[in-house]
């Protein structure tokens, strides 16, 4: 049985400072995505770069996966909520993403990795979401680890509330994973009709609020199901608190931000024009790991 953990308490809440509505698009060989995360949002919620909503019964939207291509510079983390994905890269690592799985991937200095569904038929959904390295790391070597659903801390609170925590801390739990210089904070709530809830983030921490079950409430605003609440950042705030009146599911995501240049070109992601231009020399040249 998963630990009771009783509900933190939040003095100000953030409020909503925008909603967002994903852009329908592909990727990859063709796999239908909803971006909700978009390139002109990185600068506002730094350190994260990009987050991809993937969920579809239809094998034609997924079934031909993401064939060999680069990164550089980023970590990508990649949430399963159904489904089967084989993960292999060039740097040796192989692992299966299944139901309920993370996969955490540090492309650092470069690695070439392909990310193929293991299922013909059947829903396949999840979530992809890039985090920022710092200048400091970008050129690091690359790291990756398979987090099967029984490896993630997940506690269920007296109330119902169910959080699986994939990096980050809340109600004194800690994650999956830590990162010392973003500080990620990645958490997906489920909350039965009427549940509240709440926890702390930094106030100088950007954050936001993906709604994919569902419908909540955050102060005022109604964020419904397949939306972004971006949260304002104020001074005074303490934490989020949001409430629902049906049965919800809600991905939390907060972090601290780099405050560095960003330049990017597809799979690379750098601080300068200069590294861009090395990258994509590196990676013709075969370089990458």
């Amino acid at each position: 049985m998963p630990a009771l953990v009783e509900p933190e308490k939040i003095q100000h809440p953030r409020r909503v400072e925008r909603l967002v509505t994903g852009l329908a698009t592909s990727d990859g060989a063709g796999v239908k995505l909803t971006r909700v995360l978009t390139q002109d949002l990185q600068r506002r919620l730094d350190p994260f770069l990009m987050l991809d909503a993937f969920g579809s019964d239809d094998p034609d939207d997924y079934i031909a996966g993401f064939p060999e291509h680069p990164h550089r510079g980023f970590e990508t983390i990649t949430y399963m909520i159904a489904g089967r994905m084989q993960h292999r890269d060039s740097a040796g690592h192989e692992g299966l993403l299944e139901n309920g799985g993370m996969q955490w991937m540090t492309a650092g200095r470069g690695v070439i990795h392909a990310e193929i569904p293991q299922q013909e038929h059947g829903v396949m959904e999840g979530f992809q979401l890039w985090l920022n390295l710092p200048s400091t790391h970008k050129m690091c070597a690359p790291w990756y680890r398979d987090f099967p659903a029984h490896d993630l801390p997940r506690f269920t609170r007296s109330d119902g509330v169910t959080v699986t925590l994939l990096a980050g801390t809340t109600h004194g739990q800690r994650g999956a994973v830590q990162r010392e210089i973003t500080a990620p904070q990645l958490i997906d709530i489920h909350l039965p009709a009427g549940a509240t809830f709440a926890t702390a983030l930094p106030a100088a921490h950007n954050a936001f609020v993906y709604v994919y079950r569902g419908c909540a409430t955050i102060e005022d605003t109604r964020v419904e199901s397949q939306r972004m609440a971006i949260l304002a950042n104020d001074g005074s705030s303490d934490g989020i608190q949001l409430t629902v009146t049906e049965d919800s599911r809600v991905l939390l995501v907060a972090g601290q931000p780099l405050g560095e240049p960003i330049a990017q070109h597809g799979p690379f992601v750098m601080n300068t024009q200069q590294e861009l231009q090395q990258a994509i020399q590196d990676y013709r040249q075969g370089r990458f790991a």
